[in-house]
């Protein structure tokens, strides 16, 4: 059997229309970084313990997010390695070509009329490494979060995003870069049509131009900025309070899924049909801002837990690919606030704990034999849900809300 599977893999080499809605193929985003700061890279070794790691838990697509920085290279190279090591490996890379507008993390203000000039080279970058490690790249996703008009610091407008898919179909026609590369961008569900404000030819004709969609969707973030799903209605008042947390998570499932359908109906209103996968979703463990127990009450790791488990069997059942964010803790996200939520999307911590939401993968082994920075992989919280749980509240009730 194993023999038959390895002929077949040999046989045929898998494109993004293979693996994108395949729950077969689980979907993961990726960055590996393990110090406060991106100064220190994470090493080929630390790279190939990560991917171990991730495909023990049937993660077989990554997303990274840059190729100004070692990491991508570094991360191809070490799938490289491993699949010369054990021709049945399998790992395959959406890689992220970062976009921004000129003045972009300067002193100066940026104009989001304006490309950075440095976004030739990224994409340039992104390319080379496509042709290097084709068995590996099967998507490029020109920017991230780059049109949404929250991201104040570098967000430029859909025509810039659109020229540069456009390049990079055009390098596909040529037979410069493989056909069956897809190119999209992932970008905010507001971005893509979600959000009627963003509604433009330039994003209709980006849709148009696109493989598929990469959207992202953060029910955990709008339980403070839109929380009107978030906080318990007059109908569940009553509940118990492990009961008031279930029907909220099943809540902010129903957000996350609102979003979807948004960005697709908002394709098939111009005539368009083609897939829609999540870029990115997630739900932090620890925050002591607005997500927090003196805000939002949503950042714990039971509800991240749960938010973890709900998504992956919708999208499992409706074939979509969700590049859940994230794999490992990242403490260089929010280097000075170490208990800010960018540090703690994580599935696994920098101990080498699996919080909640994967318990059951460290109950049925298979992170057997494997470490992270020497460390086995062991279960949060000692594996005792009922200490869990002391850390977890339940969301607030609007009349609870005045100062929140």
């Amino acid at each position: 059997m194993l023999e038959s599977k390895k002929k077949r893999h040999t046989q045929k080499q898998l494109t993004a229309a293979d693996i994108l809605g395949n729950p077969d193929y689980l979907a993961i985003s990726y960055g590996g970084y393990r110090h406060k700061t991106r100064d220190i890279q994470p090493t080929v070794s630390e790279l190939k313990d990560d991917m171990k790691l991730l495909s023990a838990m049937g993660i077989k697509i990554l997303r990274t997010y840059n190729v100004q920085l070692q990491q991508a290279s570094n991360l191809l190279k070490a799938i490289s390695e491993l699949k010369q090591e054990d021709s049945s490996f399998e790992m395959y890379v959406m890689l992220g070509a970062w976009i921004d507008c000129k003045n972009a993390w300067t002193d100066m203000m940026p104009n989001h009329e304006v490309e950075s000039e440095q976004n030739a080279g990224e994409i340039d970058r992104a390319v080379a490494l496509a042709k290097q490690y084709p068995d590996i790249v099967k998507i490029i996703a020109v920017g991230n979060e780059a049109m949404v008009h929250w991201a104040t610091s570098y967000f430029v407008r859909p025509t810039v995003i659109l020229k540069w898919v456009n390049h990079l179909q055009e390098l596909k026609k040529s037979g410069e870069l493989p056909n069956d590369l897809w190119i999209t961008s992932s970008d905010d569900f507001s971005s893509w049509g979600g959000d009627s404000n963003y509604h433009n030819e330039d994003l209709n004709n980006l849709i148009r131009s696109v493989d598929y969609i990469s959207m992202h969707t953060y029910p955990m973030h709008n339980s403070h900025y839109n929380p009107d799903f978030w906080m318990v209605p007059e109908e569940d008042v009553e509940l118990s309070d492990k009961e008031k947390i279930e029907s909220a998570m099943q809540r902010a499932l129903l957000f996350c899924q609102n979003q979807y359908d948004s960005v697709v109906n908002y394709m098939r209103s111009l005539g368009i049909n083609k897939p829609v996968h999540i870029g990115e979703t997630g739900w932090a463990t620890i925050s002591n801002e607005h997500y927090g127990a003196d805000g939002s009450k949503a950042a714990d790791e039971y509800k991240s837990g749960k938010y973890y488990q709900l998504v992956r069997e919708w999208t499992n059942t409706e074939e979509i690919s969700c590049f859940y964010f994230e794999a490992f803790d990242e403490p260089w996200k929010d280097a000075e606030n170490p208990l800010g939520s960018e540090n703690h999307f994580g599935l696994i911590n920098l101990k080498g704990e699996a919080k909640y939401g994967i318990w059951d993968s460290v109950d049925k082994g298979v992170f057997k034999g494997l470490t992270r920075d020497g460390m086995s992989i062991t279960k949060t919280y000692n594996g005792k849900e009922e200490d869990l749980l002391e850390d977890v509240h339940v969301p607030p009730r609007k009349e609870e809300t005045v100062n929140y």
